[in-house]
């Protein structure tokens, strides 16, 4: 095994509990394995809020992603009706400036533009709209991001206390660190629930 190994307060006191040593009595046993159960269990909390703020965070990505390229092929078709609507122009002005089988043919012209415009719309707004819908589901994935954030910062407040309650053994800084964990569950379960 290489590398450094730093061995906290923690730590110390697992190893301490699990030893069975007994300079501090029985009670001090009793209050150390409390913690550190009670820490391997903030932990695994923090494991899981961990899970969900990266997972969250990237469908947030990949849902703004998706309606970046909606946008872009809503955009592509708009240019495309802009084009369409500019060969319709030219046959408009021609239909003035022609007569007989040329005039017919623009007309024709005319109304075949105005039917394949009306299609690219409709494929264009369709897009426009699932870029919405896209965004709507980025906005929805980066709130609950945003909980699953504060959880995580919440339950590893409650691990840092847990670890001081092991040094200073204020049964007051335990229940603290028990409270913080009960706010993360809580702020855990608001982001569960798409709060």
């Amino acid at each position: 095994m290489s590398g450094f190994h730093v061995h906290g307060p923690h730590d110390h006191a697992v190893e301490h509990v699990a030893h069975g040593s007994h300079e501090g009595g029985e009670h001090e046993d009793k209050f150390a394995s409390r913690i550190a159960v009670s820490t391997a269990i903030m932990a695994a909390l923090g494991a899981y809020f961990s899970f969900e703020y990266g997972f969250t965070q990237n469908s947030a990505l990949i849902y703004k992603n998706e309606a970046a390229i909606k946008k872009t092929e809503a955009s592509n078709q708009w240019n495309y009706y802009q084009s369409k609507s500019s060969k319709q122009n030219m046959a408009e002005l021609a239909v003035e400036l022609t007569s007989g089988e040329a005039r017919e043919r623009n007309l024709k012209e005319i109304e075949r533009y105005k039917g394949e415009k009306e299609k690219i719309k409709e494929v264009a707004e369709g897009l426009e709209a699932d870029s919405k819908a896209a965004d709507k589901k980025s906005d929805a994935a980066l709130h609950e991001h945003h909980r699953w954030a504060q959880a995580m910062t919440a339950i590893q407040v409650a691990i840092s206390l847990a670890a001081i309650t092991l040094l200073t053994r204020k049964r007051w800084m335990a229940y603290t660190a028990i409270g913080v964990t009960a706010v993360s569950v809580v702020i855990g379960g608001l982001a569960l629930a798409h709060i």
